[in-house]
């Protein structure tokens, strides 16, 4: 399809929480406006929505104009929740109603970074095929177990569509300006913005388990990818031997030559990380966090996450 063909104007809706991310923000929103640009029109028109109804602050307090939440006689083609803080503070009943309202009457309901939770929220991800960003996971899980995130850059689910955040909505945006405009005028858009090398959607979140640990050693990988994967009944030192095919003494002398950690050091450390995001992000309790995260109860998971951070999980809760 070219430019010329597309002849209707396309009104997109952006529902900013307080603290959603600038760089998610921009970078679905600035290829609609070069899409303007470049098409010599107007073919897509932006619109600013928050809960509060008026500006909204960005994480890094830039202000953004925005409306009262749409209503159903809104002309929205698409609108997209951009979240990003903490889901424990987004309490938004009457968002879940409008999303569930906008879905109603046939409009595309998309989630940015931490957005996809709050469609989990209101109920439009069942059945669905979505993703979120990496950091916001562990806390859709424990609220929504039923579903199943991918960890994907994007995702396009019919009228559904899911994107983990940052410059992974310049490759979203490539793929719904070709979807309506053509693949020849996406890239045009792509290349105002330098963006010559556009992620596929199925593309990992984060850089691989060798790049973040630094390894090479390929059973130590595979049994660092079990840590990461057991975080809630972890594996033995026996059992992890064996599907790193070594000997338990070797699976010690592996983690201490490539990683200067201990076999157990490493896992608590996973583990506790696992638990921080937990407690910034998630409702669960502090007994329930430590159940999740492989502890034999709060007390034990308290005294562990004090020795390795100079604070009860408590403090964390507060700050």
């Amino acid at each position: 399809m070219s430019s010329v063909d597309a002849k209707n104007l396309q009104h997109v809706g952006f529902i900013l929480i307080p603290g959603f991310a600038l760089m998610s923000y921009a970078s679905a929103t600035e290829p609609l406006r070069a899409a303007n640009l470049l098409a010599g029109r107007e073919i897509y028109r932006i619109s600013n929505f928050s809960p509060e109804g008026k500006h909204a602050h960005s994480s890094s307090g830039v202000l953004v104009p925005a409306e009262p939440l749409p209503s159903r006689r809104s002309e929205l083609g698409t609108v997209f929740v951009c979240a990003g803080g903490s889901p424990r503070e987004w309490q938004y009943p009457a968002l879940l109603s409008c999303l569930r309202q906008l879905s109603r009457d046939g409009v595309r309901i998309g989630g940015i970074s931490g957005g996809p939770y709050l469609l989990a929220q209101a109920g439009l991800l069942a059945q669905r095929d979505f993703t979120i960003h990496w950091e916001y996971a562990p806390a859709l899980l424990e609220a929504f177990p039923d579903l199943a995130p991918r960890q994907a850059r994007f995702v396009i689910d019919s009228n559904r569509i899911t994107c983990g955040g940052g410059i992974a909505s310049l490759d979203m945006m490539h793929a719904l300006i070709a979807e309506r405009m053509g693949q020849d005028f996406a890239r045009r858009v792509s290349d105002w913005y330098l963006h010559t090398e556009v992620g596929e959607p199925a593309a990992p979140q984060r850089a691989s388990l060798a790049e973040r640990y630094g390894v090479h050693h390929p059973g130590l990988l595979s049994v660092l990818e079990k840590m990461e994967e057991t975080i809630e009944m972890p594996l033995d030192r026996s059992a992890m031997a064996r599907i790193a095919g070594v000997t338990p003494r070797h699976l010690d002398r592996l983690f201490a030559t490539h990683l200067s950690s201990g076999f157990l050091d490493q896992y608590r450390q996973i583990r506790l990380q696992h638990a921080r995001r937990l407690l910034e992000q998630s409702p669960l309790s502090i007994s329930q966090i430590a159940v999740a995260t492989g502890f034999s109860n709060g007390a034990h998971f308290s005294r562990v996450f004090r020795r390795a951070y100079g604070m009860a999980p408590s403090d964390v809760r507060k700050s």
